[in-house]
């Protein structure tokens, strides 16, 4: 009876191991199938050496409309200030933002070019939120760099999805901004134009 254990347990690890390798894999959430597939194609504009810089530039903006919620980003990063300002302020500064935000976001998304982007999880910080994970793995590295972490916070808003912010490395874009802008206006008594022009300012050095 002892010799038989042996192979009682052998047989044991593998009823265990065929179980393990039949289990179904983990389905994507809706958020992290999105990211997946619109994420990928904004790398895929900026590395496509067949476009002119103004072809590129022309369906990058596109791209960015398409994935990003610049509107919520653009609320957002005013804090309490958007409270007091003008229905005309705030048109004007969702513009200049708009402007603002598609030159940013080409730079941020130029760190990711050549790169492919994987989905590493998520999690959901409300019913209509939840964060995506990503790396974004440089295919043709040799040295074992470790790759790029990048993650996007997606919003549900009704049958829409949207990303309303991402984070390279845990830094929050969306939270740098709103930090950067408040500040600045708690410098100059809350005037939103000032702010206005100085986004206008910064969107000409940026392109």
């Amino acid at each position: 009876m002892a010799a038989a254990r042996p192979f009682r347990l052998l047989f044991a690890v593998l009823i265990l191991a065929m179980g393990f390798a039949g289990a179904p894999a983990r389905a994507a959430t809706p958020a992290e199938q999105y990211v997946n597939d619109n994420v990928q194609k904004g790398i895929t504009i900026l590395d496509d050496k067949s476009l002119t810089k103004d072809q590129r530039k022309t369906q990058f903006q596109s791209f960015v409309i398409a994935l990003l919620d610049i509107k919520v980003i653009a609320e957002y990063t005013l804090g309490q200030y958007r409270r007091s300002a003008s229905p005309g302020d705030l048109a004007a500064f969702d513009e200049a933002f708009k402007n603002y935000g598609l030159a940013v976001y080409q730079v941020y998304f130029n760190k990711f070019s050549g790169q492919t982007l994987q989905v590493t999880g998520s999690y959901v910080l409300s019913p209509d939120e939840s964060v995506v994970k990503t790396i974004m793995i440089d295919p043709a590295d040799k040295k074992g760099t470790k790759p790029l972490e990048v993650d996007f916070r997606v919003a549900k808003e009704g049958a829409r999805e949207a990303v309303i912010d991402f984070a390279v490395e845990g830094v929050w874009l969306r939270e740098v901004e709103r930090s950067d802008f408040t500040s600045y206006l708690g410098q100059h008594g809350g005037d939103i134009s000032a702010l206005i022009a100085m986004l206008k300012k910064k969107t000409d050095q940026i392109k």
